[in-house]
């Protein structure tokens, strides 16, 4: 059974906690699954040619269909000439979304908090607030973990700890309605707030 980092108020080992003995048995392939498909819907799909139809000139035959030795010839928006149109090409149309189910998303981020809480990276603390909205307040957090960068995940983000963490570029803040396999796996180590891991572990 893999097991979580309690840190206290000082960011101080204070103990652990305990994850569910049924995230052992998740299978590595619903997080694969859940990347894949986190990664196609960020794709721009910016891509578009044009087909002969729609690439501008063309309208006269380039010479004679015969008599002068060479290959017939239509037009000069065919996809054989240069600033011809595109066969094939990619269009802006695409669908690049893939589907996951509720439960592939719930055991792929199951497998990745078992798999930070074995490697010593997922960190576990009552609260995560910096006060003064300093930056420098909150680096010193990430430099009492020892880690190079951190996902930080809280039940709800308030301004001044925001204000704090915004300019960190190893570091990342998201409320715990924003937490996915992906963020989980992305970063060296998880820090994230008690409450938000037992409504985690109990929805598992």
């Amino acid at each position: 059974m893999s097991s979580a980092i309690v840190l206290n108020e000082k960011f101080e080992n204070a103990g652990m906690f305990n994850l569910p003995a049924s995230y052992e048995d998740v299978n590595s392939h619903n997080l694969y699954l859940y990347v894949k498909a986190y990664l196609s819907s960020l794709r721009a799909n910016s891509a578009n040619t044009k087909t002969k139809g729609e690439v501008s000139g063309g309208g006269k035959k380039p010479w004679s269909q015969k008599g002068r030795g060479g290959a017939r010839a239509g037009s000069r928006r065919s996809p054989v000439w240069v600033g011809g149109g595109v066969a094939f090409g990619p269009k802006s149309n695409r669908n690049y979304d893939q589907k996951v189910n509720k439960k592939q998303k719930r055991l792929a981020l199951d497998f990745a908090l078992n798999e930070k809480a074995a490697n010593g990276a997922l960190f576990v603390v009552d609260s995560v607030n910096v006060g003064s909205g300093k930056t420098k307040d909150a680096s010193q957090i990430i430099k009492t973990l020892g880690t190079r960068d951190l996902l930080i995940v809280k039940e709800l983000v308030d301004e001044k700890t925001f204000l704090a963490f915004r300019n960190i570029k190893n570091c990342y803040l998201v409320e715990a309605s924003e937490i996915n396999a992906y963020l989980v796996t992305a970063f060296y180590a998880v820090l994230i707030e008690k409450s938000v891991l037992e409504t985690i572990t109990k929805e598992g």
